[in-house]
């Protein structure tokens, strides 16, 4: 998620008008996932009974995004991580978001990702996905669409995409999307990796690195699709008029 601010004016107005605070209570809390999420936690069948292979591959090195707008670091991280998998010598790290910040040398990610950075645009989450691998000596090779820019790029497109993915942990797809369509909340651009594809009920696992709100969730494909077509608000700044695609980045060339 990008330079997250999540702002309650609820204390503010009871402040001036004291009188609305038993009309607030009496109105229900925002529910947490929006009516076609379904998390992780209670909805982990597939996971159980399919092979799941980008899932079980991508979950142990499952990372929060340690800013407010490092969401597509995480990711890269999470996917570098998955794609690399677990070093073999004992003084090698796993990948962490700072020592692959360390490794691309790219100042701008670096100003991007710090706290209440601007986030990134979907052309830097791609140049990022080629000059990850490429600085971790990953042998790897990137694709990438966006929907609103693309006709080629339809649902029919990304569900074809989300099925080979799901056939072995050989890639890793990041999705940049719009959060809030997704989740109801939060109205702003944020990336994170797919964790599994659900084609039987076609659906799809987020492995949302927004770990302070969110653990990993089903939502349907074609409102994630949605997601990515919704462009960024001005008040997002410089990345006002952003659309949204996917990132694929898989083993070897």
């Amino acid at each position: 998620m990008f330079t997250i601010k999540r702002v309650t004016f609820a204390l503010a107005i009871l402040a001036f008008a004291p009188g609305l605070s038993l009309a607030l209570e009496a109105t229900a809390p925002t529910p947490k996932l929006a009516a076609d999420m379904t998390p992780v936690t209670t909805d982990n069948a597939f996971l159980r009974t399919a092979e799941a292979p980008d899932y079980w591959a991508m979950s142990p090195f499952y990372l929060a995004q340690q800013t407010n707008a490092a969401c597509s670091l995480a990711s890269m991280a999470v996917a570098m991580n998955t794609l690399r998998g677990l070093p073999a010598s004992a003084k090698e790290t796993l990948i962490t978001q700072d020592n692959l910040l360390e490794a691309v040398a790219d100042p701008d990610w670096n100003r991007q990702a710090a706290e209440d950075g601007d986030g990134v645009t979907f052309d830097d989450l791609v140049e990022q996905a080629k000059a990850s691998p490429a600085a971790l000596a990953i042998d790897a090779s990137v694709e990438a669409r966006q929907p609103a820019l693309d006709s080629t790029a339809t649902l029919e497109a990304f569900r074809t995409l989300l099925a080979e993915n799901e056939q072995s942990a050989n890639d890793v797809v990041l999705v940049y999307y719009n959060q809030g369509v997704v989740t109801g909340d939060w109205d702003g651009p944020h990336v994170s990796p797919i964790g599994a594809y659900d084609a039987a009920r076609d659906r799809v696992l987020i492995m949302d690195v927004d770990r302070e709100w969110y653990v990993p969730y089903w939502t349907k494909t074609g409102t994630l699709y949605d997601a990515m077509l919704k462009p960024t608000s001005a008040e997002h700044g410089v990345l006002e008029g952003e659309v949204g695609g996917w990132v694929r980045i898989a083993r070897g060339n």
